[in-house]
C-alpha cells in the first residue's frame, strides 16, 4: 500500500467486554508498520458508543481525517460514524462485526443479554469462572482482564451492546470509504456470514478470514489481515 493512501492517525475501538490493551495488540503492529499513529480507546462501559464517538471527534479535531479500526461493537460504531462522518473517515478496519441493522436474534446480542443477567444475579466471579470454562484460553485471560477492570458498571456495557443498531444494509451500500473487513470462520458469536454481507454491500470494501486459533497464536493478525484486505483497494 502507498504511504499516501494512509491518513496519519488511527482510532481503535475495542469489542464489547474487551479494552484498550487487546485492541492495541490487535491492530498496533500493523499500524506501527504502516506508520499510522493511533489512538487506543479504553470503553467507558456506562456509555462505550458514547466514549468511543468522543474519541472519534478528538481526534479529527487533532489531525483531519483519520483510519477507524473496530472489532465487534466497535465495528459497529466505526461504519455508522462513517456514514454519518463522510468527510472524517479516511478508511475502515472492520473485524468481526456481529450483526447488520437491528440485533434481533443475533448470537452476539443474544450472549451480551444473557451475562448482564447474569452477572447481576451471580456476581463477576462466578460469571468469569464459568465464562474461562468455556473459552480458550487465550480469551478467558483477555476477558477476564477487561470485565474486571469495568467492574461494577460493565453489565450496563453488555446491555448496551445487546440492544445497539448495527449499519443497515442501506446505510452500508452508501458508505464511500474503502473498508478492509476480517471475519472468523469459526466463531459463532460473530458468525462469517455477517461480515461478508458487509462486504457484500459496500461500495469499496474487501473481506478477508481468520480462525480463532489464529487469534490466539496472535492477536496483531487482526490488524494485519484487516490491513491487507484494505490494501487490495488500492492496488
Amino acid at each position: 500500500m502507498k504511504d499516501t493512501t494512509l491518513p496519519a492517525a488511527a482510532v481503535l475501538l475495542p469489542g464489547t467486554g474487551t479494552d484498550a490493551r487487546f485492541i492495541t495488540d490487535a491492530f498496533g503492529p500493523a499500524l506501527t508498520s504502516a506508520g499510522v499513529e493511533f489512538i487506543a480507546v479504553e470503553p467507558d462501559p456506562r456509555r462505550v458508543v458514547g466514549s468511543y464517538l468522543d474519541a472519534l471527534d478528538s481526534a479529527v479535531a487533532a489531525h483531519g481525517p483519520i483510519l477507524v479500526a473496530g472489532v465487534s461493537i466497535g465495528a459497529h460504531t466505526a461504519l455508522n460514524w462513517a456514514f454519518d462522518q463522510p468527510g472524517d473517515a479516511a478508511a475502515v478496519l472492520a473485524v468481526m462485526p456481529g450483526w447488520t441493522g437491528p440485533p434481533a436474534d443475533a448470537p452476539a446480542a443474544l450472549s451480551a443479554a444473557l451475562t448482564a443477567r447474569l452477572l447481576r444475579a451471580d456476581g463477576i466471579d462466578a460469571v468469569t469462572a464459568v465464562m474461562r470454562s468455556s473459552s480458550p484460553a487465550w480469551l478467558g485471560d483477555i476477558l477476564a482482564r477487561s470485565w474486571q477492570s469495568q467492574w461494577p458498571d460493565f453489565p450496563h456495557a453488555l446491555d448496551e451492546a445487546a440492544a445497539n443498531i448495527a449499519p443497515t444494509v442501506e446505510k452500508l451500500a452508501a458508505i464511500s470509504v474503502p473498508v478492509g473487513i476480517v471475519g472468523a470462520t469459526d466463531d459463532a458469536v460473530h458468525p462469517f456470514a455477517v461480515a461478508q454481507e458487509w462486504a457484500d454491500h459496500l461500495a469499496h470494501a474487501a473481506i478477508t478470514r481468520v480462525t480463532l486459533d489464529e487469534i490466539g497464536a496472535d492477536n496483531g493478525v487482526l490488524g494485519h489481515r484487516a490491513m491487507a484486505a484494505l490494501e487490495q483497494l488500492f492496488t
